[in-house]
């Protein structure tokens, strides 16, 4: 399976409403429960009504659209990180799954992964 490295710093952040973001960038995930509103983007990109924030995020995704019924590849490369004590944030969209790490940790998580046999691309 190859990975796809995202270039880019990235923020997750709590927001009171979404009157800050702007759509035409081109990353950003956004979650909204009853209980609040949450951003993933790039630290450059976060919006001033941030009413918390915990920068210092790098991240990866898995290369290609994967289909509904696979079944534990987000548990397999948690489960690879998780042995290498490294702690994870994963967004999952429509086509794939994002895993992001700490950006201290991310070198080690890619040199856990290549081990186990993923690829970067």
């Amino acid at each position: 399976m190859e990975l796809i490295i995202i270039e880019h710093e990235l923020s997750v952040c709590k927001l009171k409403d979404i009157s800050g973001i702007d759509l035409t960038e081109d990353f950003y995930f956004i979650g909204k429960t009853e209980e609040e509103l949450s951003l993933v983007c790039r630290t450059e990109n976060t919006p001033r009504n941030t009413t918390e924030r915990n920068d210092g995020w790098r991240g990866f995704r898995i290369q290609g659209v994967l289909d509904f019924s696979l079944i534990g590849i987000l548990s397999e490369l948690s489960g690879i990180l998780a042995k290498n004590k490294i702690g994870i944030f994963a967004v999952s969209t429509y086509n794939t799954d994002y895993i992001l790490v700490k950006k201290e940790n991310f070198n080690k998580a890619l040199e856990a992964l290549e081990s186990a046999g993923y690829k970067f691309v």
